[in-house]
């Protein structure tokens, strides 16, 4: 199949995903609109924010990861797939984080978060070792060693989630949160080699 339908697909997805999240602010101020309302909701303007940047920068690296392949075979579309699963259930733990940062349940709320973005972060993982070495029989070419310049930035981002998970879990609902945000603004900046081969880009 050639690529630029998978990532045709994938795009659909990703805007799916991205555009449910704003759902969660339209029952603000529905029945009783003043500036403490508007202030009280602020749980639902972070998990907004937090899983809206999320989101497009999952999308701008899936857009570097498939520009290294002219097509994809059964095996990519799978891992693809698995990945998008992860991606289109975001809006339901950003949901459970603006409802209940500030209660008993923030803990079960913002773990929740943490460990759907460790299953998409291994399912990224998985799919770009996967294109790396498979470039050849896919139609692409990957820059040499890419895979090695690029691991620490792939492992550093699971790290990074395991961590927020487990201080959510066991510490401050909102420190994982915002631990969760600054990886976002991590992955903001490219970690893959650029396919068109300038340098700099690694």
């Amino acid at each position: 199949m050639d690529s630029r339908r998978a990532e045709a697909f994938s795009d659909g997805v990703f805007a799916v995903a991205i555009t449910v999240l704003v759902f969660g602010l339209l029952g603000i101020g529905a029945r009783v609109l003043t500036a403490g309302v508007l202030l009280h909701n602020w749980p639902h303007y972070v998990a907004y924010v937090v899983s809206f940047l999320t989101i497009g920068i999952m999308w701008m690296n899936h857009h570097t990861i498939m520009a290294h392949v002219s097509r994809v075979d059964r095996p990519l579309l799978v891992l693809n797939l698995l990945l998008l699963m992860g991606v289109v259930a975001i809006p339901f733990p950003t949901q459970l984080v603006a409802e209940h940062l500030r209660g008993n349940g923030g803990t079960a709320a913002t773990v929740t978060y943490g460990l759907v973005m460790i299953a998409i972060s291994a399912g990224f993982a998985a799919m770009w070792v996967y294109v790396v070495t498979h470039a050849p029989a896919l139609g692409g070419s990957v820059p040499q060693g890419a895979l090695r310049r690029s691991a620490l930035g792939w492992t550093l981002g699971g790290a990074v989630y395991v961590a927020g998970t487990l201080i959510a879990a066991f510490w401050s609902a909102i420190a994982g949160l915002v631990i969760f945000g600054l990886l976002g603004v991590f992955y903001l900046f490219e970690h893959l080699p650029d396919p068109t081969g300038e340098p700099g880009e690694a």
